[in-house]
């Protein structure tokens, strides 16, 4: 009975798909993310902020770690905008702050309520740019229309597929 019941159980519970994204900004800024998007989700046409179940961004400055952010950090006046297109794996940009091509992750359309300390990124028609302890960091903005994709490979801080090796003994 209790196998029956744990099939049952199984069969019922919706898997999700993790992400990984990789950011390139200007002047060696660049943020690396994670992000974990229930099945049932995956059908939208847009998967915005509330169907994300799991996400997690790390900002890197010349490839040293500056500052991190995910969920578990959000609070009420945390900004927390994400509109994300399934079929094609990537980040909707270059559109009004907020908007359906706006992106704010513990970053508004100002990029400077990031919190002190913290760290934030915001795409929105201005530029796609990072937040650090309060304060926007103009220099490392690129063009707001820049595309951002996501996919199942790990990315390192320089925006690289990880490599994974082994050897044998």
């Amino acid at each position: 009975m209790k196998v029956v019941l744990a099939l049952i159980l199984l069969a019922g519970s919706a898997a999700a798909s993790d992400y990984n994204f990789c950011w390139r900004g200007s002047n060696d800024y660049t943020v690396t993310g994670r992000m974990t998007v229930p099945e049932a989700a995956m059908t939208k046409e847009i998967v915005t902020a509330e169907d994300i179940t799991r996400f997690k961004i790390a900002g890197y400055h010349q490839g040293r770690l500056i500052g991190t952010w995910s969920l578990d950090d959000k609070t009420d006046t945390t900004t927390w905008v994400l509109n994300f297109d399934p079929t094609t794996s990537s980040f909707l940009m270059g559109g009004s702050f907020p908007g359906n091509y706006s992106q704010g992750w513990n970053a508004n359309g100002d990029v400077a309520d990031c919190g002190n300390p913290g760290f934030g990124f915001n795409a929105g028609n201005y530029a796609q740019d990072v937040c650090m302890n309060g304060v926007w960091i103009e220099a490392s903005g690129v063009d707001p229309a820049t595309p951002l994709s996501a996919g199942p490979d790990p990315v390192t801080p320089d925006c690289r597929a990880a490599e994974f090796t082994s050897k044998r003994r």
